[in-house]
């Protein structure tokens, strides 16, 4: 029997979370959450993750099992997903995969590119760069290292942009050589069904949920979080514009404006990964689910 895997993608406050469980509910199956910022147990409100109705309508994996403190990668999920894809899939044909973490999904459906290992020294080099000079001098330094790289990647990623200098460092070659690998083959079949909106109707979304987190706490949760603001769990929107205003840099109203301002600019770049990718299926954020569940058995029913 065939196994298969949906994938809900899709731009942040869209609705995909509520599409998944109405999935995971007719497939009697259960829900793998490809959403990095929801993996951490000490960030709940901020990352708008399941409400406790939500959690208890579908079973979910990779929520809150994780901390702040530990080392998690994009290659961790894979592992991770797979394996309870094995899982899953022995007792049902259909799991469902919910996120707007375009990589984390991709990764598990398409694998990730090889890259050696980095030199002892340099992330500890790179990160005292950053902090000296800014994301300014990591930028010029892939410029110079790897200007294809320079040229796909969001400069305004420093993660982002420093693991490509890991990388490039580690092997005086350009982090864009090792990628776009042939991809392993996996043992499911993948539909991937993406929801969209107007850009205003998304923006408004976005602005009004910012709103809900405020009212839920999330001043609290981030204040609560102060003495580990360095960790790189902690570096994502929402918690690091609340960290200016405890600094004092800027008022709460500001902060509350550049979260808003921020999450449509990740909304904006999330449109920009997705729009690469043509093997999604799109829907309008309103469409019926029988016209969505119609569709995956037509995609499942050969």
């Amino acid at each position: 029997m065939s196994k298969y895997l949906i994938a809900v993608v899709g731009p942040t406050a869209i609705g995909k979370t509520a599409l998944s469980i109405k999935i995971a509910q007719h497939f009697q199956t259960e829900i793998i959450s490809a959403d990095s910022r929801q993996f951490y147990k000490e960030m709940a409100i901020g990352t708008a993750v399941p409400d406790s109705d939500e959690l208890a309508a579908a079973k979910h994996h990779c929520i809150q099992h994780i901390s702040i403190e530990d080392t998690y990668s994009v290659g961790h999920f894979e592992r991770e997903a797979l394996h309870l894809l094995d899982i899953l899939h022995k007792k049902n044909p259909y799991v469902t995969m919910v996120g707007g973490s375009g990589m984390y999904v991709d990764a598990v459906i398409n694998g990730l590119d090889y890259f050696p290992e980095i030199q002892p020294g340099i992330r500890e080099q790179l990160t005292t760069l950053y902090k000296e000079q800014g994301i300014e001098a990591l930028q010029t330094l892939l410029k110079e290292k790897d200007p294809v790289y320079y040229n796909r990647v969001d400069i305004q990623n420093h993660q982002r942009v420093s693991r490509a200098l890991e990388v490039s460092l580690s092997v005086d070659a350009p982090f864009s050589s090792f990628l776009d690998k042939p991809k392993p083959i996996r043992p499911f079949q993948t539909i991937k069904i993406g929801l969209s909106a107007d850009r205003e109707v998304i923006y408004d979304r976005i602005n009004k949920r910012v709103d809900i987190m405020i009212a839920n706490g999330l001043v609290e949760e981030v204040q609560g979080l102060l003495s580990r603001k360095r960790l790189n769990a902690l570096q994502t929107v929402g918690y690091r514009e609340l960290f200016e205003h405890f600094e004092g840099k800027i008022s709460l109203e500001k902060a509350i404006e550049n979260i808003k301002t921020n999450t449509r600019r990740f909304s904006k770049r999330q449109g920009t990964w997705y729009r690469k990718d043509e093997t999604i299926t799109w829907f309008d954020y309103q469409t019926s689910f029988e016209e969505i569940a119609s569709f995956i058995a037509k995609k499942t029913s050969h």
